[in-house]
Formats: C-alpha cells, sequence, structure tokens
C-alpha cells in the first residue's frame, strides 16, 4: 500500500475536466500518476498528455493496467476488444509517493458486467475529488454523483469547478452537499506547463 491514501480524481461525467485537474493535482503535489483503464487515443492517451504538463521530475507516470483501443465506456470498449476486465488485476502501484488516479468516464461507467467505476474506487481504497462544470442539468449530475458517493462510504476530498462561472449552481452544490469547494479553474485557451503549474495556485488541497 503507498504510504498515502491515493486520490482519485472523478467527474461528474465525461469531458468534463478530469485529464486537466489531474495533471493540475499532480504537479501541485508531486505526486505520481496513474490511469487505471484507457479506453481508446492510445496514440494520445491520458497518461501522455498528463506528462506533457507535468513540470516536476519526481512524478511517475504508471503504466495503465488496461489499454482499450475504442473510445467507449470500459466495458463496451473491452467486449470490442474481445477482452474482460477482471477487477484482481487492477492492483494500486507500489509507490512512497502520494498517487493521483484518474478514472475513465463518471462513477456509474460499467467496467464489466458487474462492477462499476465507483466498484474500483471502493477497492483501491481512494479519497475523492470531484470535477464539476457548468452546464443546463449540471446541479443534477453534481448531485446524483455525490450521494452515489456517500452512498458507498467514499471519502470526497471536495469539488474542483472547471471552466465558466455560476454563481448560482455554484452556491446551490456547495450548500446542498456541504462539501468544500477545493477551487475554481479556467478554460484555458494554451494549455502549457506554465499554466497548469499556475494553476496549481487556484486550487487549495488539505
Amino acid at each position: 500500500m503507498p504510504a498515502k491514501q491515493p486520490i482519485f480524481i472523478t467527474g461528474i461525467g465525461t469531458g468534463i475536466g478530469k485529464t486537466i485537474v489531474s495533471a493540475i493535482v499532480t504537479e501541485k503535489l508531486k505526486a505520481d500518476y496513474w490511469k487505471p483503464i484507457q479506453s481508446g487515443d492510445l496514440d494520445n492517451s491520458d497518461t501522455q498528455k498528463v506528462q506533457g504538463l507535468v513540470s516536476n521530475p519526481g512524478t511517475k507516470f504508471h503504466p495503465e493496467a488496461y489499454r482499450l483501443t475504442q473510445p467507449f465506456s470500459p466495458h463496451k470498449s473491452a467486449a470490442i476488444d474481445k477482452v474482460t476486465i477482471e477487477m484482481e488485476n487492477i492492483v494500486l502501484p507500489k509507490t512512497d509517493n502520494q498517487l493521483v488516479i484518474e478514472g475513465a468516464g463518471g462513477l456509474m461507467v460499467p467496467l464489466n458486467d458487474n462492477f462499476l467505476m465507483i466498484d474500483l474506487i471502493k477497492q483501491l481504497n481512494s479519497k475523492v475529488i470531484l470535477v464539476s462544470q457548468h452546464y443546463l442539468g449540471s446541479i443534477n449530475h453534481t448531485l446524483l454523483s455525490i450521494h452515489a458517493l456517500k452512498k458507498y462510504n467514499i471519502e470526497v476530498m471536495g469539488i474542483i469547478f472547471n471552466g465558466a462561472k455560476d454563481i448560482y449552481s455554484k452556491s446551490y452544490i456547495l450548500n446542498y452537499s456541504n462539501l468544500p469547494e477545493l477551487g475554481t479553474i479556467p478554460t484555458f485557451e494554451n494549455l502549457t506547463r506554465k499554466a497548469i503549474t499556475d494553476a496549481g495556485t487556484l486550487i487549495s488541497l488539505q
């Protein structure tokens, strides 16, 4: 087991900004990074993207447990590739450093016929940073995600909001959930290593 409890970066859906937030948190903490399941984009994987955005020399990038060729939910991608995702094959990499884990899709995305992404978070004994983004329906998606995490008794460190600000949505989510806001990061016009490092000053991690 790693010396520190892993931090799992999950989002309220797909395309929410998990990879950018993972890069920011990894750089801020000089943590290790691990994406257990990569679905599609194997030539430009999330591990490669984060690796290109992290500046510090101490971060280690651990190999994926599953590399699936198709950009679908893990269970569909695995079926197309004629493999089955086995939970016992997804084992925490050995490290004494803080470990940042990036999920694939949202909490309820299926990994196989029996397990969801949220089951993997529980199995890995991780605490969670939830990435949210403001759009029509995002309050519902955010609160449903929080409800699921609480049902599974998974510790939620707080919420990082990504993109355009909406004080009405943010205040309702924070008041209803009683979770802390860890920060708000902007939409990046130029996604560079410096931008990722600077964005670390916008979030607070205890």
